[in-house]
């Protein structure tokens, strides 16, 4: 999947958070108003106003990174990914459509921290109630306890150390640029983890079709064509999508 669409899949859904929010309090959505102007700038004011633009787009630009580093996205791709190279389905269901799913996944395991985000910050500095700064602080408040809950002390003592911060006594000591490498190791940890579990049946159905195999001496008939539709077939015995799902849902602390 492009940047571009990830970009435009984020979008769409914190959109959807903010109307649901909006419909949930009787209001309106209001639809937002862009305009751009060059000129040449004469007050302080002016010049703040173009770096507070230049850092908006570097933002949009990093969007993708920050989505996936801070998001249970990274741990649901990773599993769907061992699934395919575990059943040999190399290219069913084809990527796209994992890593489509991936992303509602993420909504909807995320939707309970972004609509903290929405309530507490979003809202209060889109009726002018409180200023950006306070905004962004209390707002990324429920990200980093969301990514507290899924990372190990080990992974946040090994940035903390090599950052040379020193031993922090509570969470919010823990600055936000060493807690989201944490979070996304631990996250890729978690993922091989079960993609380690899920490599088993499979494998099993790989080696008990392979001796059978060589004890028929068919040494020339791949082992992997054969045990595919079993492998299929197991799959589909067991409500593997039902499963997997639900198992990858549930680890989310």
């Amino acid at each position: 999947m492009s940047r571009r669409t990830i970009i435009v899949t984020i979008l769409m859904g914190m959109l959807m958070l903010v109307s649901v929010n909006a419909a949930a309090q009787g209001k309106s959505l209001p639809l937002p108003k862009v305009s751009v102007e060059f000129g040449k700038a004469t007050k302080p004011e002016d010049v703040a106003t173009t770096l507070q633009i230049l850092f908006l787009m570097t933002i949009l630009s990093l969007a993708p990174a920050i989505f996936i580093l801070t998001t249970a996205f990274t741990r649901i791709i990773i599993v769907f990914h061992f699934l395919k190279q575990a059943m040999g389905t190399q290219q069913v269901p084809p990527s796209q459509i994992l890593v489509g799913l991936a992303l509602f996944l993420t909504f909807f395991v995320m939707a309970p921290t972004w609509g903290r985000m929405n309530s507490e910050a979003l809202q209060p500095y889109l009726d002018g109630k409180m200023k950006f700064q306070e905004a962004y602080d209390r707002g990324v408040i429920p990200l980093r306890e969301f990514m507290f809950r899924q990372t190990r002390d080990e992974d946040i003592a090994l940035f903390v150390s090599m950052a040379k911060l020193g031993k922090p006594d509570k969470r919010d000591d823990v600055p936000t640029y060493a807690l989201v490498p944490a979070f996304a190791i631990s996250e890729m940890r978690i993922g091989f983890q079960i993609g380690f579990v899920l490599f088993i049946p499979f494998l099993i159905i790989d080696m008990v079709v392979s001796s059978i195999l060589m004890s028929m001496g068919m040494m020339m008939l791949p082992p992997m064509l054969v045990s595919l539709p079993f492998k299929i077939l197991l799959f589909v015995m067991v409500d593997g999508w039902n499963l997997i799902v639900g198992s990858i849902v549930q680890s989310f602390k």
